[in-house]
């Protein structure tokens, strides 16, 4: 994401003006005006139109792999698509990211927002490319109706099939292609079957709520930001003054993704999109309380970005037999874009949530004292918050410039802190 903006961001502008086409679209459902066919097809019609309005002829970066991997999934094998997938779709995405780096560093272009806002699309398209693939080797879901209706097993049946014009609609479809939680292709297929919508009171307040918490937020940082100081100073600041700008430019940038997060989530709620007919269970990326409150690295690492955490486990975590907390980070940094920052950032990321395991572990058998735990929480949650808007500047200034600002400042005492205390406590026995 770009540095913060006064004025709306223009994926906060495309976003408001899919509401109507996503109001409609659950409307029709709603009332049984729309077949499932044609739900599919709405659908992918309003992502490629969403697409080439806020894309422009960058599009067709988007559009060519959606192609492609709806081609892979009905020629490849189950056993192997899922590595045919990973590896075709991050080699296109890597490729993508180079050309942008290569434009921005050697031509000296600047990064026009419709190419972002297409490069971020693109890392989401992945997410749900490699997902559907995993599904697919796992046998949750089947290639064609044909293959269903062949099946011997009578748990097959039961199982939805990736037909062409489902799996187009599941990678473009409109509600989640600038941003928004990941969601299955299974949720998907439910979601297409149960837009009849059994509480719309429900549904309605839901969005309600979560706009309003958008304007909240968008209207916070636009106060924020005309009193607190911004990034530039990073390089001009002296002392414990590198401090405030870093805590209150990592402010900013967590708003930033609070409001975003909340806007997609409102989009999706308006196009009729929860988990099951009445369950209320919500597609959502955040859980900002406890994103704010945390003493631990580790559970702020889990919660920020749910769907997208539950996405690198899955697809890394659990996959790697040596390091698999490093490898899920370091992938993380390739999936963002291997800029300098990113790299360091992520790395960093890592290392600090392995040393927090350890730490609270050999702090929970040492305190025995109520009051002496709740200082040491009080203290560990003022830490915490000091490294993660560390890690985030790391990976959100990108450039090596920022990046040896941010190290050469007073910032860089509190992950080499988080160490020491490290070493110090395994050295005491309980």
């Amino acid at each position: 994401m770009d540095y913060i903006q006064i004025t709306f961001h223009p994926v906060a502008l495309y976003q408001l003006a899919a509401f109507p086409c996503a109001v409609l679209y659950c409307y029709l459902c709603s009332y049984g005006h729309l077949p499932t066919t044609l739900r599919y097809l709405y659908l992918l019609v309003g992502g490629v139109i969403l697409a080439s309005t806020s894309m422009g002829h960058y599009a067709i970066l988007l559009f060519f792999p959606a192609l492609g991997s709806t081609v892979l999934f009905h020629t490849a094998s189950s056993h192997s698509i899922h590595r045919w997938a990973f590896l075709l779709q991050m080699a296109w995405q890597t490729v993508c990211h180079l050309w942008v780096m290569y434009r921005q560093y050697y031509l000296q272009e600047i990064m026009t927002i419709k190419l972002s806002i297409t490069i971020s699309s693109l890392m989401l398209l992945t997410q749900k490319i490699t997902s559907l693939a995993m599904d697919i080797h796992e046998k949750k879901v089947t290639v064609s109706t044909k293959d269903m209706i062949k099946s011997k097993e009578k748990e097959r049946h039961h199982l939805p099939a990736c037909t062409v014009l489902a799996v187009l609609s599941y990678l473009l479809y409109f509600p989640a292609l600038l941003g928004g939680p990941l969601c299955s292709f299974m949720e998907f297929q439910q979601q297409i079957s149960n837009s009849k919508a059994c509480d719309n009171l429900w549904r309605i307040w839901t969005v309600i709520k979560t706009c309003t918490l958008f304007f909240l937020f968008h209207t916070l940082q636009g106060i924020l930001f005309q009193y607190l100081t911004f990034q530039y100073n990073l390089t001009d600041c002296r002392q414990w003054e590198c401090v405030y700008v870093m805590w209150s430019t990592a402010l900013l940038f967590r708003l930033t993704y609070y409001s975003h997060w909340m806007l997609d989530e409102a989009l999706l709620y308006s196009a009729g999109f929860y988990i099951g007919a009445c369950s209320h269970t919500a597609f959502t990326d955040s859980n900002i309380y406890t994103l704010e409150t945390t003493n631990k690295i580790s559970l702020f690492a889990r919660t920020w970005n749910k769907s997208t955490t539950k996405w690198l486990r899955r697809l890394i975590f659990q996959n790697c037999s040596t390091q698999p907390l490093l490898s899920t980070f370091a992938f993380s940094a390739w999936w963002h874009g291997l800029y300098p920052g990113q790299i360091f950032g992520f790395v960093c990321w890592a290392v600090m949530v392995e040393a927090d395991y350890r730490i609270h572990a050999k702090l929970g058998i040492i305190l025995k004292s109520p009051y002496i735990r709740f200082l040491c929480k009080i203290m560990t949650w003022f830490q915490t918050q000091m490294i993660i808007a560390f890690i985030m500047l790391a990976i959100e200034m990108r450039n090596l410039t920022m990046l040896k600002a941010l190290l050469s400042s007073y910032n860089s005492l509190f992950p080499f802190f988080y160490c020491v205390t490290l070493i110090f406590l395994m050295k005491i026995k309980p």
